[in-house]
């Protein structure tokens, strides 16, 4: 594919637009998008505590481009829930990203790969934001039997006034259950990302029902350790691939 193709295609989902393993999962994957298709997510993602919680639904767009390299554009609308149910909606974050897969041995199932990603400060419920880079590396390990454990994990340089730059990482396993379930777990840590916040520990479930060749459901969940508090996320999405 030629370059000026690829590019046009990366800014048409840009514009109409957010995670395979990766999406239903915090945990991302190596694995990018075959060449010239698309994978889709209309997805929602929802971090609470109690009666508050932050919403992010929108779209996911990753396009193969060239062979072993995924564009991925992310577009998504916030919602947010205070305590005393003041709701705020408006615009989240673009993220921008590219995967590149270095490591294809297809022989031994082992796949690695970095997805370098740019969040920009576009949220209309936040001000004063600066653009956020992740540095992460992703590997992937497949098994006979439709076993896959996958994860990695990197730094996320996250500048502003009393910002902290920090790491996460993250591991999971899926398992296939025939050709059109496959259920997953996983666990994932952060560390503090600004003053006085605590490191944060996930773990979650997950499952993708493949509704047809070109659709899926893509559910998961679990609790999220903050400190001395417990909170919950939640994460839904219809897939699309073709």
């Amino acid at each position: 594919m030629k370059p000026r193709r690829a590019l046009t295609a990366f800014l048409l989902a840009a514009a109409a637009a957010p995670a395979a393993a990766g999406p239903p999962f915090l945990t991302d994957d190596p694995v990018p998008t075959d060449l010239a298709g698309w994978e889709i997510y209309a997805f929602t993602a929802l971090d609470g505590h109690g009666p508050a919680f932050d919403d992010d639904s929108g779209l996911d767009l990753n396009y193969g481009a060239f062979k072993n390299v995924q564009l991925t554009t992310t577009l998504p609308v916030s919602l947010s829930r205070e305590t005393d149910r003041h709701v705020r909606t408006g615009a989240g974050d673009v993220e921008l990203a590219v995967k590149y897969r270095l490591v294809h041995d297809e022989r031994n199932g082992i796949s690695v790969a970095v997805f370098p990603r740019a969040i920009l400060p576009t949220s209309s419920l936040e001000h004063g934001e600066k653009t956020r880079l992740l540095l992460p590396v992703w590997a992937e390990k497949d098994f006979a039997g439709g076993t896959s454990l996958f994860g990695g994990g990197g730094y996320e340089i996250n500048p502003g006034p009393g910002n902290r730059g920090f790491w996460q990482a993250g591991a999971a396993v899926t398992q296939d259950l025939g050709e059109r379930l496959t259920i997953g777990a996983e666990l994932t840590h952060q560390t503090s990302d600004s003053v006085g916040a605590p490191p944060e520990t996930a773990a979650g479930v997950g499952v993708i029902a493949k509704l047809s060749k070109h659709y899926a459901l893509l559910l998961s969940g679990g609790p999220t350790w903050a400190g001395r508090q417990t909170r919950y996320h939640l994460y839904a999405s219809l897939g699309l691939y073709f």
